[in-house]
């Protein structure tokens, strides 16, 4: 049976083009743990899209991270992190959050081509374009 997995990779950035890398890296992942037959879920990809919450907003971001790391808690899930680009703020805090619950905390690598392998499968949407 697969298992549930939190993602943990970086999310802010610098600038608009660090915070476009960071949601690449973490669409790499998120591939890269569907790819092990696992069930990921990365909350920092799912509330920041337009129209569910600012993650500029202080009470917005907070509150997607409750309602990520709640939903994570519930269903027990191990918190793996991948590393090659860094561990920020809101990471630590996830690792903290798993450890004080005992639960699973692993860390990957993509390795430094992950860019050129994730490349191909991005832009590619089985919905055709409907929603």
């Amino acid at each position: 049976m697969a298992r549930f997995v939190d993602i943990e990779t970086p999310y802010r950035g610098a600038n608009d083009t660090e915070v476009k890398q960071n949601i690449r890296y973490a669409r790499a992942c998120v591939r890269d743990s569907l790819s092990r037959g696992e069930i990921p879920f990365a909350s920092h990809l799912f509330f920041t899209q337009p129209g569910i919450l600012d993650d500029n907003n202080p009470q917005e971001r907070d509150r997607g991270i409750i309602a990520g790391k709640t939903l994570i808690e519930a269903l027990k899930a191990a918190t793996i992190v991948y590393t090659d680009r860094g561990t920020s703020e809101g990471m630590k805090l996830g690792i903290e959050k798993a450890q004080k619950s005992g639960r699973a905390v692993e860390y990957r690598t993509l390795g430094e081509d992950w860019e050129k392998d994730f490349s191909p499968h991005e832009g590619v949407h089985s919905h055709n374009g409907v929603w």
